[in-house]
Protein backbone atom coordinates (compact mmCIF):
# COMPACT_ATOMS: atom_id res chain seq x y z
CA UNK A 1 0.00 0.00 0.00
CA UNK A 2 1.62 3.27 -1.26
CA UNK A 3 0.14 6.27 1.50
CA UNK A 4 0.49 9.80 0.33
CA UNK A 5 0.18 12.77 2.72
CA UNK A 6 -0.75 15.42 0.16
CA UNK A 7 -1.56 18.20 3.18
CA UNK A 8 -1.35 17.71 7.21
CA UNK A 9 -2.28 21.16 8.62
CA UNK A 10 -6.29 21.62 9.72
CA UNK A 11 -8.41 23.79 8.53
CA UNK A 12 -7.43 26.90 7.67
CA UNK A 13 -3.82 25.66 6.25
CA UNK A 14 -0.91 27.32 7.93
CA UNK A 15 -0.37 30.03 7.78
CA UNK A 16 -3.87 30.33 8.03
CA UNK A 17 -5.14 33.28 6.12
CA UNK A 18 -6.88 35.75 8.65
CA UNK A 19 -4.10 34.88 11.21
CA UNK A 20 -1.50 37.22 12.47
CA UNK A 21 -0.31 34.62 15.53
CA UNK A 22 3.46 34.17 16.67
CA UNK A 23 3.90 31.29 14.16
CA UNK A 24 1.92 32.46 11.15
CA UNK A 25 3.78 35.54 11.30
CA UNK A 26 6.72 34.00 11.36
CA UNK A 27 6.17 32.00 8.19
CA UNK A 28 5.21 34.97 6.49
CA UNK A 29 8.29 37.00 7.82
CA UNK A 30 10.83 33.66 6.25
CA UNK A 31 12.22 33.37 10.43
CA UNK A 32 9.99 30.06 11.22
CA UNK A 33 12.02 27.09 12.01
CA UNK A 34 9.48 25.16 10.22
CA UNK A 35 7.12 24.52 6.96
CA UNK A 36 4.18 26.08 5.88
CA UNK A 37 1.26 23.23 5.15
CA UNK A 38 -1.93 22.89 3.23
CA UNK A 39 -5.07 21.59 4.72
CA UNK A 40 -5.20 17.99 5.44
CA UNK A 41 -5.47 15.14 2.79
CA UNK A 42 -4.24 11.67 2.28
CA UNK A 43 -4.22 9.77 -1.12
CA UNK A 44 -3.37 5.63 -1.25
CA UNK A 45 -3.29 3.08 -3.59
CA UNK A 46 -2.72 -0.61 -3.86
CA UNK A 47 -1.00 -0.64 -7.23
CA UNK A 48 0.16 2.85 -7.82
CA UNK A 49 -2.28 3.06 -10.57
CA UNK A 50 -5.75 3.77 -8.99
CA UNK A 51 -5.86 6.25 -6.04
CA UNK A 52 -8.72 6.94 -3.09
CA UNK A 53 -8.47 9.78 -1.25
CA UNK A 54 -8.96 10.07 2.63
CA UNK A 55 -11.80 13.02 2.58
CA UNK A 56 -11.36 15.99 0.57
CA UNK A 57 -9.61 18.92 1.78
CA UNK A 58 -10.56 22.35 0.59
CA UNK A 59 -6.95 22.94 -0.74
CA UNK A 60 -6.92 19.57 -2.92
CA UNK A 61 -6.70 20.94 -6.34
CA UNK A 62 -3.27 22.45 -5.85
CA UNK A 63 -2.00 19.29 -3.58
CA UNK A 64 -3.07 17.30 -6.51
CA UNK A 65 -1.12 19.71 -9.38
CA UNK A 66 1.95 18.79 -6.58
CA UNK A 67 1.38 15.16 -7.12
CA UNK A 68 2.80 13.28 -9.82
CA UNK A 69 1.09 10.18 -9.21
CA UNK A 70 -2.58 11.75 -9.74
CA UNK A 71 -2.08 13.67 -12.56
CA UNK A 72 -4.22 13.25 -15.52
CA UNK A 73 -2.87 9.81 -18.50
CA UNK A 74 -2.83 10.69 -21.71
CA UNK A 75 -4.19 13.60 -23.84
CA UNK A 76 -7.56 13.70 -23.02
CA UNK A 77 -9.50 14.30 -19.33
CA UNK A 78 -8.83 11.31 -16.74
CA UNK A 79 -7.07 10.83 -13.44
CA UNK A 80 -5.97 7.73 -11.35
CA UNK A 81 -8.38 8.99 -8.38
CA UNK A 82 -11.34 6.56 -8.31
CA UNK A 83 -13.18 7.17 -4.89
CA UNK A 84 -12.98 9.06 -2.02
CA UNK A 85 -13.74 7.90 2.00
CA UNK A 86 -15.40 10.85 3.97
CA UNK A 87 -14.88 10.21 8.07
CA UNK A 88 -16.76 13.54 8.88
CA UNK A 89 -18.85 16.34 7.79
CA UNK A 90 -16.35 18.80 8.71
CA UNK A 91 -16.12 21.51 5.79
CA UNK A 92 -12.35 21.23 5.81
CA UNK A 93 -13.19 16.86 5.10
CA UNK A 94 -15.49 17.26 2.32
CA UNK A 95 -15.56 20.70 0.63
CA UNK A 96 -12.61 19.35 -1.91
CA UNK A 97 -15.24 17.49 -3.32
CA UNK A 98 -16.62 20.10 -5.07
CA UNK A 99 -13.16 20.55 -6.77
CA UNK A 100 -13.77 17.21 -8.53
CA UNK A 101 -17.28 17.65 -10.36
CA UNK A 102 -16.26 17.70 -13.71
CA UNK A 103 -17.73 14.43 -14.74
CA UNK A 104 -15.39 12.42 -14.19
CA UNK A 105 -16.54 9.27 -12.19
CA UNK A 106 -15.80 8.28 -9.03
CA UNK A 107 -17.19 6.96 -5.81
CA UNK A 108 -17.77 8.47 -1.98
CA UNK A 109 -17.78 6.02 0.54
CA UNK A 110 -19.96 7.99 3.97
CA UNK A 111 -22.76 6.94 6.41
CA UNK A 112 -26.16 7.52 5.71
CA UNK A 113 -26.16 10.89 8.18
CA UNK A 114 -23.40 12.08 5.94
CA UNK A 115 -24.96 11.38 3.07
CA UNK A 116 -27.88 13.17 3.66
CA UNK A 117 -25.95 15.78 4.88
CA UNK A 118 -24.31 16.50 1.52
CA UNK A 119 -26.92 15.18 -0.65
CA UNK A 120 -30.07 16.50 0.67
CA UNK A 121 -29.33 19.01 3.22
CA UNK A 122 -27.00 20.98 1.00
CA UNK A 123 -27.78 21.71 -2.49
CA UNK A 124 -24.22 22.93 -3.84
CA UNK A 125 -23.55 19.04 -3.57
CA UNK A 126 -25.84 18.17 -6.18
CA UNK A 127 -23.26 19.27 -8.74
CA UNK A 128 -21.60 15.80 -8.36
CA UNK A 129 -24.68 14.10 -9.78
CA UNK A 130 -25.33 16.22 -12.94
CA UNK A 131 -24.80 13.15 -14.83
CA UNK A 132 -26.00 9.59 -14.18
CA UNK A 133 -23.18 7.58 -12.18
CA UNK A 134 -21.49 11.12 -12.30
CA UNK A 135 -20.68 9.84 -8.34
CA UNK A 136 -21.74 7.02 -7.04
CA UNK A 137 -22.42 7.04 -3.19
CA UNK A 138 -22.36 4.03 -1.03
CA UNK A 139 -22.99 4.04 2.59
CA UNK A 140 -20.73 2.72 5.07
CA UNK A 141 -21.78 2.13 8.45
CA UNK A 142 -19.20 2.29 11.67
CA UNK A 143 -18.02 -1.48 12.57
CA UNK A 144 -18.73 -3.03 9.47
CA UNK A 145 -15.72 -3.32 7.10
CA UNK A 146 -16.02 -2.83 2.92
CA UNK A 147 -14.06 -3.41 0.23
CA UNK A 148 -12.57 -0.43 -1.46
CA UNK A 149 -14.14 -0.14 -5.02
CA UNK A 150 -14.36 2.13 -8.46
CA UNK A 151 -17.42 3.20 -9.82
CA UNK A 152 -17.11 0.46 -12.31
CA UNK A 153 -16.78 -2.03 -9.08
CA UNK A 154 -12.49 -2.75 -10.18
CA UNK A 155 -11.31 -4.17 -6.61
CA UNK A 156 -8.58 -2.18 -5.67
CA UNK A 157 -7.24 -4.29 -2.88
CA UNK A 158 -7.78 -2.24 -0.33
CA UNK A 159 -9.81 -3.12 2.73
CA UNK A 160 -11.26 0.24 5.03
CA UNK A 161 -13.04 -0.84 8.87
CA UNK A 162 -14.86 2.67 9.92
CA UNK A 163 -15.01 3.10 13.49
CA UNK A 164 -17.14 5.71 15.16
CA UNK A 165 -15.12 8.31 17.86
CA UNK A 166 -17.71 10.63 18.43
CA UNK A 167 -21.47 12.17 18.33
CA UNK A 168 -20.34 15.79 17.36
CA UNK A 169 -21.55 16.89 14.28
CA UNK A 170 -20.13 20.59 12.47
CA UNK A 171 -22.04 23.55 14.01
CA UNK A 172 -23.15 24.08 10.32
CA UNK A 173 -25.60 21.25 10.73
CA UNK A 174 -26.63 21.69 14.67
CA UNK A 175 -30.09 22.67 13.60
CA UNK A 176 -30.73 19.91 11.51
CA UNK A 177 -28.91 16.92 13.66
CA UNK A 178 -32.02 15.06 15.24
CA UNK A 179 -32.44 12.81 12.09
CA UNK A 180 -28.90 12.12 11.73
CA UNK A 181 -27.11 8.96 14.07
CA UNK A 182 -25.04 10.47 16.78
CA UNK A 183 -22.27 7.50 16.35
CA UNK A 184 -22.14 8.64 12.32
CA UNK A 185 -20.89 12.26 13.14
CA UNK A 186 -16.82 11.35 13.33
CA UNK A 187 -14.93 8.50 12.36
CA UNK A 188 -11.74 6.70 12.33
CA UNK A 189 -10.19 4.48 9.77
CA UNK A 190 -8.32 1.17 9.29
CA UNK A 191 -7.22 0.25 6.04
CA UNK A 192 -5.59 -2.78 5.04
CA UNK A 193 -4.42 -4.25 1.49
CA UNK A 194 -3.99 -7.09 0.11
CA UNK A 195 -0.36 -7.09 0.72
CA UNK A 196 -0.59 -7.09 4.26
CA UNK A 197 0.04 -3.33 5.41
CA UNK A 198 -2.16 -1.73 7.72
CA UNK A 199 -3.14 2.05 8.33
CA UNK A 200 -5.07 3.99 10.96
CA UNK A 201 -6.01 7.09 9.63
CA UNK A 202 -7.96 9.73 12.99
CA UNK A 203 -7.66 13.24 11.73
CA UNK A 204 -10.16 14.37 15.10
CA UNK A 205 -10.39 12.33 18.06
CA UNK A 206 -11.85 13.62 20.84
CA UNK A 207 -10.84 11.57 23.21
CA UNK A 208 -8.60 7.95 24.03
CA UNK A 209 -9.91 5.14 25.81
CA UNK A 210 -8.59 1.18 26.18
CA UNK A 211 -10.72 0.12 23.09
CA UNK A 212 -9.27 2.51 20.81
CA UNK A 213 -5.75 1.55 21.93
CA UNK A 214 -6.47 -2.29 20.83
CA UNK A 215 -7.35 -1.10 17.98
CA UNK A 216 -4.91 1.31 17.10
CA UNK A 217 -1.99 -1.42 18.14
CA UNK A 218 -2.94 -3.32 14.86
CA UNK A 219 -2.03 -0.72 13.06
CA UNK A 220 1.78 -0.34 11.02
CA UNK A 221 1.11 2.92 10.37
CA UNK A 222 -0.60 5.82 12.59
CA UNK A 223 -1.76 9.28 11.57
CA UNK A 224 -3.32 10.72 14.51
CA UNK A 225 -5.05 14.00 15.87
CA UNK A 226 -2.16 16.47 16.31
CA UNK A 227 -4.46 19.59 16.44
CA UNK A 228 -3.89 21.17 19.69
CA UNK A 229 -0.58 21.30 22.01
CA UNK A 230 -3.18 22.21 25.11
CA UNK A 231 -6.52 22.37 25.76
CA UNK A 232 -6.85 25.93 26.01
CA UNK A 233 -4.89 26.64 23.25
CA UNK A 234 -6.77 28.90 21.31
CA UNK A 235 -8.00 31.13 24.25
CA UNK A 236 -4.61 31.75 25.17
CA UNK A 237 -3.20 32.55 21.72
CA UNK A 238 -6.63 34.51 20.23
CA UNK A 239 -7.90 35.64 23.83
CA UNK A 240 -11.50 33.90 22.96
CA UNK A 241 -12.43 30.43 21.23
CA UNK A 242 -13.02 27.30 22.20
CA UNK A 243 -11.14 24.66 24.23
CA UNK A 244 -9.81 21.91 22.29
CA UNK A 245 -11.81 19.08 23.54
CA UNK A 246 -14.91 21.31 22.91
CA UNK A 247 -13.97 21.28 19.36
CA UNK A 248 -13.67 17.33 19.43
CA UNK A 249 -10.07 16.98 19.77
CA UNK A 250 -7.57 15.58 22.30
CA UNK A 251 -4.74 17.73 22.74
CA UNK A 252 -1.52 16.38 22.51
CA UNK A 253 0.08 17.54 26.08
CA UNK A 254 -0.87 17.06 29.22
CA UNK A 255 -1.75 13.84 31.62
CA UNK A 256 -4.96 13.29 29.45
CA UNK A 257 -3.20 14.02 26.08
CA UNK A 258 -2.70 11.93 23.38
CA UNK A 259 1.15 11.70 23.89
CA UNK A 260 0.61 10.13 27.75
CA UNK A 261 -2.52 8.19 26.10
CA UNK A 262 -0.48 6.39 23.30
CA UNK A 263 2.86 5.93 24.74
CA UNK A 264 2.20 2.19 25.34
CA UNK A 265 1.50 1.91 21.98
CA UNK A 266 4.65 -0.52 20.28
CA UNK A 267 3.37 -1.38 16.65
CA UNK A 268 2.99 1.89 14.54
CA UNK A 269 4.63 4.10 13.48
CA UNK A 270 3.16 7.24 15.09
CA UNK A 271 2.77 10.49 13.30
CA UNK A 272 0.70 13.68 14.08
CA UNK A 273 -1.10 15.41 11.41
CA UNK A 274 -4.06 18.21 11.28
CA UNK A 275 -1.50 20.59 13.13
CA UNK A 276 -3.03 23.90 14.05
CA UNK A 277 -1.03 26.97 13.14
CA UNK A 278 -1.42 28.26 16.10
CA UNK A 279 0.40 24.50 17.45
CA UNK A 280 3.89 25.23 19.57
CA UNK A 281 5.12 21.68 17.85
CA UNK A 282 5.50 22.96 14.36
CA UNK A 283 8.37 25.15 15.43
CA UNK A 284 11.26 22.57 15.16
CA UNK A 285 13.32 24.24 17.46
CA UNK A 286 10.56 24.46 20.12
CA UNK A 287 10.88 21.90 23.55
CA UNK A 288 7.37 21.12 22.04
CA UNK A 289 8.89 19.78 18.98
CA UNK A 290 11.84 18.09 21.03
CA UNK A 291 9.06 16.78 23.67
CA UNK A 292 7.41 14.71 20.56
CA UNK A 293 10.18 13.71 18.81
CA UNK A 294 11.69 12.29 22.17
CA UNK A 295 8.60 10.51 22.90
CA UNK A 296 9.12 8.66 19.23
CA UNK A 297 6.37 10.79 17.48
CA UNK A 298 6.90 12.47 14.31
CA UNK A 299 4.88 15.49 13.01
CA UNK A 300 3.69 14.91 9.26
CA UNK A 301 4.72 17.44 6.65
CA UNK A 302 2.95 17.81 2.48
CA UNK A 303 4.96 15.38 0.60
CA UNK A 304 5.68 12.53 2.76
CA UNK A 305 5.30 9.02 1.46
CA UNK A 306 5.26 5.30 2.74
CA UNK A 307 5.21 2.37 1.46
CA UNK A 308 3.75 -0.55 3.59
Amino acid sequence: MRIEILGSAAGGGFPQWNCGCPNCSAVRAGTFPGKARTQTQVALSNDNQSWYLLNASPDLRLQIEATPALHPRGSGRGSGIKGVVLSSADLDQVAGLLSLRELQPFRIYCTPSLCRILREHNSVFGMLNRVPNQVVWTEIKPGESFPVASVDGEDSGLCCEPFSLGSRYPTYVADRSADLSPDEASLGLLLSSSSGGRLAYLPAVPKVDDALLRRLDTADLLLFDGTFWSDDELIRVQGQGATAREMGHIPVSSPEGSLRKLAALRRPRKIFLHVNNTNPMLNESSPENAQVRAAGWEIAEDGWGFEL
